[in-house]
C-alpha cells in the first residue's frame, strides 16, 4: 500500500483504531471478561498471581531501522513472559498500553498486535491479552504488564539459593548481545546474512517459558530472567541470598551478553538438574560476588539504559 494509502492514527481515532487491533490480539484463557468493559476480570484458580511490567521505548530499547512492528509485538510479550516464568508460574494474561505518535500509520499497529497474538502462541499457548489503552506521544512508547498463576506453587525467588547449589540456566547465552552488535555494525539486511539466528534472537527472543514451572516443580531455589546479562543478573541473585555463585569460564559473551532472556536458577546439589537446564556452577559461601576462575569477575557487560544510551533514536 503506498505511503498516501496508509491511515494513520489521526485519522480514523481511538475507537476506529482499536476495532482494527481488537481481533488480531490473542485471547486468553483465563478470561472471564475481555476487552472492551473498563477492566477485564481473571479467573484465579490458586488465589494468588504472580505480576510484573516493564517497557520498551524507541531509542534506549529498540530501533525501527532494526525492528518491524511484529518483532517489537513479539518482543513485547516475550520480555514480560520471561519473568513471569522465573517466578516459577504460568503466564495467563497481558495488558498492554501503547504510545504513539499521531502520525504513525494504523497497520503499524496491526502488526504489533500480529507479534503479540504470535509470540504468546510460540511461547506460552493460552496467555493473551486482555486489554490495555491507546495514547499519543512524540516517541513510541510500549508498556506491558503480565500476569502469571502459581499452579499451587510457592513462587520461587531471587533469595534462595544457599551454599552447596548447583547453578544451571536453560535457554541461550551471549546470542542475542551477539545479534544487536551485528546490526549496529552493519544493518538489518546485512547483520541477517551474517548471522540470521543471532539477530533473530536479539529482534524476537525465545526464552524457555514452560520451564519455569519445571524448575519450580524440580526444587529450584532461586531463580530469575537473566535480561541484562549473566553476570550482571548473576550478581543480583547472589545479592539477595547474600552468597556467592562461582561460574563456569563460559566466554566473555556469554557472561557479559544480555537480552537472551534465559532462566538462571539454583538447584540443590544433590541431585540433577532437570531436563533442560544445564550446570554452570556452583554456589558458595560468600558476600553477593560472581567468581570466574576463583576471582571476582569485575567486568559485568549487559545493559543499563540510564548508562549505555547514546541518545539516538535512529
Amino acid at each position: 500500500m503506498a505511503e498516501a494509502e496508509r491511515p494513520t492514527l489521526e485519522e480514523l481515532g481511538e475507537i476506529a483504531v482499536l476495532g482494527r487491533i481488537f481481533p488480531r490480539l490473542p485471547e486468553a484463557e483465563a478470561t472471564l471478561l475481555g476487552p472492551g468493559d473498563d477492566a477485564a476480570l481473571l479467573a484465579a484458580p490458586d488465589g494468588r498471581y504472580v505480576v510484573t511490567t516493564d517497557m520498551l521505548i524507541h531509542g534506549p530499547d529498540f530501533r525501527w531501522e532494526f525492528s518491524t512492528p511484529e518483532d517489537l509485538g513479539w518482543k513485547a510479550a516475550a520480555t514480560n513472559l520471561s519473568d513471569v516464568a522465573a517466578m516459577g508460574a504460568r503466564p495467563t494474561a497481558l495488558v498492554v498500553a501503547l504510545a504513539a505518535p499521531a502520525t504513525t500509520p494504523v497497520d503499524v499497529l496491526e502488526s504489533f498486535a500480529d507479534g503479540l497474538r504470535l509470540g504468546c502462541a510460540q511461547l506460552a499457548p493460552g496467555c493473551g491479552v486482555v486489554g490495555g489503552d491507546l495514547s499519543t506521544s512524540d516517541v513510541f512508547t510500549i508498556a506491558v504488564t503480565a500476569f502469571g498463576d502459581l499452579e499451587g506453587r510457592a513462587p520461587v525467588r531471587r533469595s534462595g539459593a544457599r551454599p552447596g547449589d548447583a547453578v544451571a540456566v536453560a535457554g541461550e547465552l551471549g546470542v542475542a548481545a551477539r545479534g544487536l552488535r551485528l546490526l549496529f555494525e552493519q544493518g538489518r539486511a546485512d547483520a541477517l546474512r551474517a548471522d540470521a539466528h543471532a539477530v533473530g534472537r536479539q529482534l524476537r527472543p525465545a526464552p524457555p517459558i514452560a520451564l519455569g514451572t519445571v524448575a519450580a516443580d524440580a526444587g529450584a531455589t532461586a531463580m530469575m530472567d537473566i535480561s541484562d546479562g549473566l553476570v550482571l543478573d548473576a550478581r543480583r541473585l547472589a545479592q539477595a541470598s547474600r552468597v556467592d555463585l562461582e561460574l563456569d569460564d563460559l566466554g566473555d559473551d556469554a557472561l557479559r551478553g544480555g537480552e537472551d532472556h534465559s532462566l538462571l536458577a539454583t538447584f540443590p546439589g544433590d541431585v540433577p538438574v532437570p531436563e533442560g537446564f544445564r550446570r554452570i556452577g556452583s554456589v558458595v559461601a560468600g558476600e553477593g560476588r560472581v567468581l570466574v576462575r576463583g576471582a571476582e569477575y569485575d567486568a559485568l557487560g549487559g545493559w543499563d539504559p540510564y548508562e549505555q544510551w547514546d541518545g539516538r533514536l535512529s
